[in-house]
């Protein structure tokens, strides 16, 4: 009898879970050990971390001691257990493949049942920098508010449940996105995280200025308060309570993390049970049938010059809409120049010519175009012959630079002038404004001419390949301290006039920056095309390396 004919009953039984957290536990310290053992730069990499995530969480641990008595120690504690439990939520979408080693999608081939399953991803996860790290955290915060025996019973109940509410929301929110993650589209978180992080250093950097001048920490106690109830802090919460004696407040915030992480587990069991057993679109057949697209010129392409420079256009634009890296440079760029001067007009500190600074930001976007093509710039390649198609090209995306950014200016521009009410620095800033961005395109041209680097498509946060970081540096800096020193013909007038008190004479900057920047422009882009027609074969060598 073959094995075909054997009856189903005779199959291997499936494998036994009774001892799954052990071996899940042994699996995370033997991959961390193998991966330890493949070079010396990696090693040192993990020591020097570990060393530094030990030293900071000892001073945290200090610094939260020394709180211990104060009268705001409890907001501190519970504001900061918050931050963390927020970060616990987030790091996975902005870092999905920061620990592979517990990647769900790694198990679906296996006979594991998903209670078992969660139970021990939910304790291996405890393994490792972050949770050691988060661990002394939680460990001082109930240090810096337990008293009395109530206070240290509660402190006994909380560390662990805030370990297991953190860890637990990490697991579900990876687990009920990682098909997305894995994904194109799902790439685009980088966008997010990009953003999310320009702004809050912004934001963090508002915030601590603004608490020096609203009288220190009591100025957070309507915030803590909010906190308290989270499921994050509301553990960490219940050991103040418990300290001062409101034992119901205290047992009301301990059930909301207990309910908060029941619930947590049901959804992550849900999520895991679906990921391991639906089939995704790799087995599927299509659902819908190609459409067919309209001949002809319409949307965009009828408002666009007809030829190459609409082909460009048009190219360049769904890069930005398309591409995550592109459009992440795009966001964090226009995020960033509106926040910094819009954040110091409104602290009351700021100037008009802050403003400059979105300019500036976008125009660092025309660095490096023809990396951002990446291995398929040799299509690129194939369409330039002579200088002139070199011109041809990157006047469309220069073009493409502008129908972006101008706008983008002239709004940041009048929206600072009016919160500061300085509007007769408006043209200065205006003029300064077209000077730097004409200078930056021109510079951005050249750059990318003599100094093009590869693009990495892994990794959110990885904008050059190894063995390049020399030229991206060259490329970038170099660019942009020639475009600083091309627009002193702008900037010295400028000053003059505000130093002589000729601030009638300024509404001349506005045509004078706008002619030189555009002149600036030209001049580049002609030098740039001659090089990149000369370097073809150097810049796709040096692009294709991602």
């Amino acid at each position: 009898m073959s094995v075909l004919d054997a009856p189903v009953s005779a199959a291997a039984p499936a494998a036994p879970t009774t001892g799954l957290t052990p071996v899940f536990v042994r699996l995370k310290l033997a991959l961390l050990r193998n991966g330890l053992r493949q070079s010396g730069g990696r090693r040192a990499a993990f020591i020097a971390s570990l060393v530094f995530s030990l030293l900071l969480a000892a001073g945290q641990v200090l610094g939260l001691v020394l709180l211990r008595g104060n009268e705001h120690a409890g907001t501190v504690v519970v504001l900061l257990t918050g931050i963390v439990a927020l970060g616990w939520a987030v790091l996975p979408l902005f870092f999905p493949s920061g620990d592979d080693t517990l990647d769900p999608t790694r198990l679906v081939m296996l006979p594991l049942r998903p209670e078992p399953l969660i139970r021990a991803l939910l304790v291996s996860s405890m393994v490792g920098i972050g949770p050691l790290f988060t661990l002394c955290l939680v460990v001082g915060s109930v240090l810096a508010l337990a008293h009395g025996a109530a206070g240290v019973v509660f402190a006994v109940l909380a560390v662990p449940l805030t370990m297991l509410l953190c860890v637990a929301l990490s697991r579900a929110v990876a687990t009920a996105n990682v098909q997305l993650l894995n994904s194109r589209k799902g790439r685009d978180l980088a966008v997010l995280s990009g953003l999310v992080i320009a702004v809050g250093i912004q934001f963090v950097n508002f915030g601590a200025q603004r608490l020096g001048q609203a009288g220190g920490l009591s100025s957070l106690d309507p915030a803590a308060g909010v906190v308290r109830w989270l499921p994050g802090a509301s553990a960490v919460a219940s050991v103040d309570a418990a300290s001062d004696g409101a034992y119901g407040v205290a047992v009301a915030q301990l059930l909301v993390t207990v309910g908060a992480l029941v619930a947590l587990m049901w959804m992550w069991q849900r999520s895991l049970v679906k990921l391991m057993t639906a089939p995704d679109g790799s087995t599927l057949a299509a659902a819908e049938p190609t459409r067919e697209k309209a001949s002809g010129r319409g949307g965009l392409s009828a408002l666009l010059p007809e030829g190459r420079t609409a082909t460009v256009m048009q190219r360049s634009l769904r890069y930005v809409a398309r591409d995550p890296k592109t459009k992440a440079a795009w966001v964090t760029a226009l995020a960033v120049g509106a926040i910094v001067p819009l954040l110091n007009a409104l602290q009351g500190t700021g100037s008009v010519y802050f403003a400059c600074f979105a300019a500036g930001m976008l125009g660092m976007q025309m660095y490096n175009q023809f990396g951002q093509d990446t291995s398929a710039f040799w299509m690129v390649a194939l369409t330039i012959s002579s200088p002139r198609d070199a011109y041809v090209e990157l006047r469309a995306r220069a073009l493409v630079l502008l129908l972006l950014t101008l706008p983008f200016t002239l709004l940041v521009c009048g929206v600072t002038a009016a919160m500061i009410g300085d509007w007769r620095s408006l043209p200065g800033a205006l003029g300064l404004s077209f000077a730097l961005l004409g200078s930056m395109l021109a510079t951005g041209a050249v750059a990318s001419a003599l100094f093009p680097y590869s693009i990495p498509q892994e990794g959110a946060f990885k904008n050059v390949v190894p063995g390049q970081g020399g030229l991206a540096w060259i490329s970038i800096l170099g660019g942009m301290l020639a475009a600083g020193l091309l627009s002193a013909p702008v900037i010295v007038p400028t000053i003059w006039m505000h130093v002589t008190d000729h601030h009638d004479a300024l509404w001349l900057m506005v045509p004078g920056g706008l002619v030189y920047g555009a002149l600036l422009v030209w001049a580049g882009l002609r030098i740039a095309a001659g090089r990149t027609a000369n370097r073809l074969p150097e810049i796709l060598a040096a692009v294709s390396k991602g």
